[in-house]
């Protein structure tokens, strides 16, 4: 997810582990631990419900900035929202700068983008008033 009050979702990927497990050891250690799916083998229109339901539960959180919503895919139709990391990975081997690639949007643009992002938040919450009487 990207975005203050109108948020983009990117393409979905999947984490397809190459052990039981997806452990601490898979994830970070062992380079070969998993295969990054990026967009994931889904449908068009299962890969559009994922999108859309990212968006909303992005905005329903009111969240900003960046986040990387994780889902759980049952019977090939029932999609879980699993959790909301509002700080996902963001070196050139993470998730999140993949899928930002994968939609149109390089590294260095997407930090601009974040860049951008924050100082339009800064610039809004400057404006309100406080009233301390």
């Amino acid at each position: 997810m990207l975005g203050n009050d109108n948020p983009i979702a990117s393409v979905p990927g999947e984490i397809l582990p190459r052990h039981e497990f997806y452990s601490y050891e898979a994830k970070y250690l062992d380079e070969n631990g998993a295969v990054l799916e990026i967009p994931a083998k889904l449908s068009s229109e299962t890969l559009e419900r994922i999108r859309q339901l990212a968006i909303r539960t992005f905005t329903v959180l009111c969240c900003e900035g960046m986040a990387r919503i994780d889902f759980f895919l049952r019977n090939s139709d029932e999609i879980i929202v699993n959790e909301i990391n509002t700080i996902p990975g963001f070196t050139r081997i993470s998730m999140y700068p993949k899928l930002w690639e994968a939609t149109g949007i390089s590294y260095s643009e997407l930090i601009d983008r974040l860049i951008q992002l924050a100082i339009e938040r800064f610039e809004r919450e400057k404006r309100l008033k406080t009233d301390r009487t």
